[in-house]
């Protein structure tokens, strides 16, 4: 399996006329090599490959890392150069926005008799298309926090802190084998539901409130992103029409999208839907994002997305109202692209929960 990721990586030294693939970016060594510390380089040539790590992690690299040679570094740098110079390098291709740019330059003046290529456009899409072994992880990630949220929903009620809630969910996740939480959970009550990004704090839940909970886990490396908006107490009018709103707009981009179509008509079918309900100068980020090693991953699900759907792609469907002083209501799931479909990984129902 790694074999066939370093080979479909390999193809971009073709694509670009480079003599070696430099990979410094640690999700993608992850993803081509199976290392899981946290100091790697991965050096690619057509037949050949090194991996350069310190002393912390040599042992566990021979372990782990099957398809190149291992090169323990003191100097990471030197190190590098040298496999260029062993290599008889003149085109290196490179993870441009992965390096800073004293980094950048480090390698140039090491180096002036290299071009240095970016190779960020071919590798991109990399990790889009998940293998077997791969979506059998996300469903079980998708599941530990679907299940996990539902234990703890009865938490969120008047005079709860949003933060305990978050605490709550992230422990009852550990509990179900979870390596942790993909991010900082969002716990978002009342008026705070206007932010997208609204980070638990320490406010009290009250009653009439509508809360939105965006939560994931990470398990064997890989995360899970959902997100629930819930009712304490009967909603009135208005909060029921901005989550039936958002429901449908979801309903209608999960059923439409197919392999093939262009993510930023994917895309269209939530906000276009969202705008048709008076609400579209409330809906401004894109509808979703790819998931797996990383939190969010190739492709983006937005109007300015410029590449189509493909099956095995996992990613996020969320649209969103967010409404200043008011609130907000946010539904999301993460789902993959079948040959009929989407089908969804996340667990937890969508209808609107009174609490």
């Amino acid at each position: 399996m790694l074999n066939n990721r370093i080979s479909v990586a390999r193809e971009c030294l073709e694509a670009v006329g480079a003599d070696l693939l430099l990979v410094t970016n640690l999700s993608n060594i992850r993803y081509l090599t199976g290392f899981t510390g946290s100091e790697g380089t991965l050096i690619l040539s057509r037949e050949d490959g090194w991996f350069l790590t310190d002393s912390r992690y040599t042992s566990q690299a021979a372990e782990q890392v099957t398809e190149a040679r291992i090169v323990e570094f003191k100097i990471k740098l030197d190190s590098v150069s040298a496999v260029f110079r062993e290599a008889g390098a003149k085109r290196v291709a490179f993870e441009a926005g992965n390096l800073t740019v004293q980094s950048y330059q480090d390698l140039c003046d090491r180096n002036p008799e290299i071009a240095f290529i970016a190779a960020d456009k071919e590798l991109v899409s990399l990790r889009s298309v998940k293998d077997a072994d791969e979506l059998e992880i996300l469903e079980r990630v998708a599941t530990i926090a679907s299940e996990s949220l539902l234990e703890i929903l009865p938490l969120v009620k008047p005079g709860a802190l949003e933060s305990d809630v978050a605490w709550a969910l992230e422990v009852a996740m550990r509990k179900r084998g979870a390596d942790g939480k993909s991010f900082d959970f969002i716990v978002a009550s009342g008026p705070r539901g206007a932010l997208p990004h609204g980070k638990a704090s320490d406010k009290e839940i009250a009653a009439g409130e509508l809360v939105t909970l965006d939560y994931g886990a990470i398990f064997r490396g890989y995360c899970s992103d959902e997100t629930v908006t819930v009712a304490v107490g009967e909603p009135d009018g208005k909060q029921r029409e901005v989550y039936e709103t958002v429901l449908e707009a979801q309903r209608l981009a999960i059923e439409g999208a197919r392999p093939g179509m262009p993510l930023k008509e994917i895309d269209a079918l939530a906000r276009d839907y969202i705008a048709s309900r008076g609400y579209g100068e409330y809906f401004g980020h894109g509808l979703g994002h790819g998931v797996g090693i990383d939190i969010h991953e190739h492709p983006p699900v937005s109007p300015r997305s410029v590449h189509t759907i493909e099956e095995g792609v996992v990613f996020t469907v969320e649209p969103g109202i967010y409404i200043p002083g008011w609130g907000g209501v946010r539904i999301e799931d993460t789902v993959v692209m079948e040959k009929g479909g989407c089908r969804r990984l996340t667990k937890v129902p969508k209808a609107l929960r009174v609490l």
